[in-house]
């Protein structure tokens, strides 16, 4: 797995945004809220996104995996190295990220153009 790999993945997915935000995180969002942040400045390269309440302990725990800074609070989780894990897990867990992010929008933002879910 690789940044483009994950690029791939999220673009796949409708009234996907993406951008640059602090320098150096590519950020992609829905609705204006992000669902997965790579840190491609990173050697390795890190991500972080949106996990079930009931699966984030378990992530956490896990290696190379610990809770994400300033958001594990909202259940994300930091993988310190993007190779670690394998595409179709990759898929699996950008898809219920943004899902679960989607799921939370406000009906007002869910009814604007280019929105509409």
């Amino acid at each position: 797995m690789n940044v483009e790999d994950i690029q791939g993945i999220c673009k796949k997915i409708p009234f996907v945004t993406e951008d640059i935000k602090w320098e150096h995180d590519l950020v992609f969002s829905v609705g204006g809220k992000m669902f997965c942040v790579a840190g491609v400045d990173q050697v390795p390269v890190s991500a972080s996104f949106k996990v079930r309440d009931d699966e984030f302990e378990e992530m956490s725990s896990r290696e190379f995996f610990k809770p994400a800074a300033y958001v594990a609070k909202y259940k994300w989780v930091l993988i310190s190295d993007i190779t670690k894990m394998s595409k179709s897990d990759w898929k699996k867990y950008i898809t219920q990220s943004y899902k679960l992010v989607r799921n939370k929008l406000p009906n007002k933002i869910e009814k604007e153009p280019g929105i509409a879910l």
